[in-house]
């Protein structure tokens, strides 16, 4: 009974999703920082380290040095797992050389720039047996959780129609604006072939196969790169067929002037429907064909006990995104520590290096299919 010790990758002082991932990892008390590799040199590393007490010589100048050393290190003081929250170019190396050295991984999404590196990181963690995370953090909210039971369940019946939407304002203004906040999204040598597809879209596909359990198998992709010098989409529109037979729509847009966060999503059964959107993420929207219409809350009632478990705080007091990130790595947490013990639990509850591999091949096949005059392609 101890903490599980964190390494990180990335999160150096300034960086959002650094900070997101050490107060999400933090939340429930089973997981300590101890080393990192904060920045690309090793100053910058040790200034990050200093301002989160950690020791010096625990900050490194590089990932590979991180690794290398913390290896060395007696079981009994080293990492048990790395976090990776670096841009999207520098995602694959990390958890490539961490598997190697037999250290699992949590990595933020998409989880590589191709399918081949996708790939190659799915069969390592075949190969080794470790366990690698994916931060999709909006499946711990409780009542995407809910949903999904409800889809499990048969209470909605067959799955017939998705509609799931991602939009967002921010890169409305012209690219060197964009350029001025995140450079990196603007680079297709960093964030790879997809711009809005891979930084929200993979949001998006990865919702609709959590919530209906079944993956989307075939899209038609129609993409916009807005705004004078766009390289990489900046919008979209996508139908997409599912596993199942079920049909759906994805609208995604990072130019949507006056959206902040408006992921949502309506899944429609035979017998009924559920909606939920992040902005108002403690309620989901129930609608039956011969019942009325119910509004469900975490650890409110006709809630599952798994689910009212996510929740951390009584009811009308709300919860959203660092608390649905803390879910993920607490699910992460407690199937290592139950690895550790000699009782792997049998079906972990976060998203998966499959998922990741799915992410991947969601954005290429998008790109393809918007290359090709929005003609079907298989994921």
């Amino acid at each position: 009974m101890r903490k599980l010790r964190m390494g990180m990758v990335g999160g150096g002082t300034g960086s959002f999703m650094g900070g997101v991932h050490r107060k999400a990892s933090a939340m429930d008390g089973m997981i300590e920082l101890v080393c990192g590799a904060f920045s690309s040199t090793l100053e910058k590393s040790r200034e990050t380290g200093k301002s989160l007490y950690l020791p010096e010589d625990r900050c490194y100048g590089s990932f590979e040095e991180m690794i290398r050393s913390e290896k060395q290190l007696p079981e009994g003081e080293r990492m048990d797992f790395v976090t990776i929250v670096t841009p999207n170019h520098l995602h694959f190396e990390p958890a490539k050389i961490a598997l190697e050295n037999g250290f699992h991984v949590v990595c933020d999404k998409p989880m590589t720039l191709t399918v081949e590196e996708a790939e190659t990181l799915e069969k390592l963690v075949k190969e080794t047996g470790l366990l690698f995370a994916l931060t999709h953090n909006y499946t711990g909210n409780a009542m995407v959780k809910q949903a999904r039971k409800m889809v499990e369940n048969g209470e909605l019946g067959d799955i017939r129609k998705i509609h799931v939407q991602y939009l967002q304002g921010w890169m409305a203004a012209e690219l060197s604006e964009q350029a001025a906040i995140k450079p990196w999204r603007a680079d297709p040598s960093k964030s790879g072939v997809g711009g809005s597809l891979a930084d929200i879209g993979t949001h998006a596909d990865n919702l609709v196969s959590y919530i209906t359990g079944t993956r989307i198998t075939e899209i038609a992709a129609d993409l916009g790169r807005i705004g004078e010098g766009r390289v990489l989409d900046n919008d979209g529109n996508i139908l997409f067929r599912m596993q199942n037979g079920a049909k759906g729509t994805m609208s995604i847009s990072q130019i949507a002037v006056g959206e902040e966060n408006d992921l949502s999503i309506r899944v429609y059964g035979s017998k009924g429907s559920v909606q939920w959107n992040q902005e108002d993420s403690t309620r989901l929207y129930v609608k039956w064909v011969d019942k009325p219409e119910q509004t469900l809350t975490p650890d409110g009632n006709a809630i599952y006990d798994d689910v009212r478990a996510v929740s951390r705080i009584p009811k009308g007091h709300p919860e959203g995104y660092l608390e649905a990130f803390a879910t993920i790595y607490r699910s992460f947490a407690e199937h290592l520590m139950s690895v550790l013990d000699g009782h792997p639990v049998r079906q972990p509850d976060y998203p998966s290096v499959h998922d990741g591999v799915q992410g991947v091949r969601f954005i290429h096949a998008a790109v393809k299919s918007d290359a090709e005059n929005s003609a079907w392609v298989s994921l």
